[in-house]
């Protein structure tokens, strides 16, 4: 995702901010992350390969899952 947003709000008559209003591609990314974010809230319980056992995998040519 890009470091910045680059916002504009809408505000109310009392000029409170009541909606924004984003580029497309900065919707998209943001989307993105979202759902990046849901898998690994999903796979948060998943036992975890060690960097080590990864190297090790791939030098063996086999998957690296338990």
């Amino acid at each position: 995702m890009s470091t910045a947003l680059h916002p504009q709000y809408i505000t109310d008559e009392s000029g409170n901010r009541v909606s924004v209003v984003i580029p497309v591609a900065e919707f998209e990314e943001l989307l993105e992350d979202l759902d990046d974010l849901a898998v690994i809230a999903e796979r948060r319980d998943e036992p975890a390969l060690t960097h080590d056992e990864v190297i090790a995998g791939l030098q063996r040519g086999c998957s690296v899952t338990r």
